[in-house]
């Protein structure tokens, strides 16, 4: 019998669709031996498994206070996703808006530009600083953490906690409506945050603005950009954007493999191994999604699961919709004749994460 087929085959990271189509038909659960993981590739399954109390996160370091498995982990994530959905939800608005505007206007005079390199890499970044409150003129610094591969599990980090410790100081001082603030001033329990998990979540948040977002960001532009009509329509109907960032997701995850590590046996899979819930492949899922390589900005349900699910549903998702919703808003008010410039489209490029590496446009 000859072995199943592996992430590492020749070709799969130059179009991995193919392998999934595979593995959703003859190899739904299946240990991948050259990848070192168990590969599960059904939408069913793979939900199942990311809200699965018995498969972990991985941890690359000591483990942030917001990634317990402890009493203290709803509570924690609670806190976010209540400051970044309340308090800090109109600095981050503005944010978004302000940089989304300036990034747009520096390309309306070119005949020609890159909107990955200029805009896509850029505007998590600042987004997230707005939602910080952190100045304004260290977004460029915020960036270069971000793009080297922010440690958003723990780990060691520095510079990072030698930047932030100073803002927490003056935030418990004198806090405001952003949510460093919030997070200095919560007292869930009964008692303030300790300053190392103030780090640790703010650290969670600053790792939404990282590659994952810019990725996602790039897709869905790309996805768009190849629709003229479906973006004609959202051009008119803006309310239609977040069903698009959705189904672009769905589609075109920037997150194609999320590793989780089983706690104790789970039918074959042994404790301690590693599961592989392929994104990429259960957004395609002809079982759940009609029609799943068709691009439709107005799919009824795209279902939800580039950004995780059940407990470990990432609580950047909130702050990446606004980052897509604001920056196409401000492509489009800025740029009405935005459309891919002429030649070669770049295919997406990546196993693990996933997106076009460059993204021509014709800004007008």
């Amino acid at each position: 019998m000859s072995a199943p087929p592996s992430l590492l085959d020749p070709g799969v990271e130059r179009d991995p669709h193919p392998l999934y189509r595979t593995l959703r038909g003859d190899f739904p659960l299946v240990y991948d031996e050259p990848f070192g993981a168990w590969l599960i590739s059904r939408y069913a399954d793979v939900r199942a498994a990311l809200a699965d109390p018995r498969l972990a996160a991985p941890s690359p370091g000591p483990a942030a206070p917001a990634r317990r498995e402890d009493g203290t982990h709803g509570a924690y994530r609670a806190l976010v996703s209540s400051a970044l959905g309340g308090r800090a939800a109109a600095a981050l608005a503005a944010g978004v808006e302000r940089t989304a505007y300036v990034l747009a206007r520096r390309l309306a005079s070119r005949q020609e530009a890159d909107l990955v390199a200029e805009f896509c890499q850029w505007l998590p970044a600042a987004a997230v600083v707005a939602a910080l409150g952190l100045p304004y003129e260290d977004t460029a610094r915020v960036h270069a953490w971000c793009r080297t591969g922010l440690d958003h599990l723990g780990g060691h980090r520095p510079a990072l906690d030698a930047y932030l410790r100073p803002h927490i100081v003056r935030r418990r001082a004198h806090p405001g409506d952003d949510l460093l603030s919030a997070l200095c001033t919560a007292r869930p329990g009964g008692r303030p945050l300790p300053d190392e998990a103030v780090t640790d979540l703010a650290v969670t948040v600053l790792g939404a603005a990282g590659e994952t977002t810019a990725r996602a960001l790039a897709s869905f532009l790309a996805n768009l950009l190849d629709h003229a009509g479906q973006l004609d329509l959202i051009r008119a109907r803006p309310e239609l954007t977040g069903s698009a960032w959705a189904e672009s997701l769905r589609r075109d995850p920037p997150l194609q493999i999320v590793p989780r590590r089983a706690l104790e046996p789970i039918g074959p899979i042994p404790e301690g191994a590693t599961v592989a819930c392929l994104l990429g492949s259960a957004g395609r899922d002809p079982a759940r999604f009609a029609d799943p390589d068709r691009y439709d900005a107005f799919r009824p349900d795209p279902g939800e699961l580039a950004y995780g699910s059940g407990r470990h549903f990432c609580l950047g998702a909130p702050l990446a919709r606004l980052t897509a919703e604001g920056g196409l808003r401000a492509l489009l008010a800025v740029l009405p004749d935005l459309r891919r410039a002429p030649g070669p489209r770049p295919r997406a490029e990546g196993l693990i994460s996933r997106s076009p590496r460059t993204l021509p446009v014709c800004p007008r």
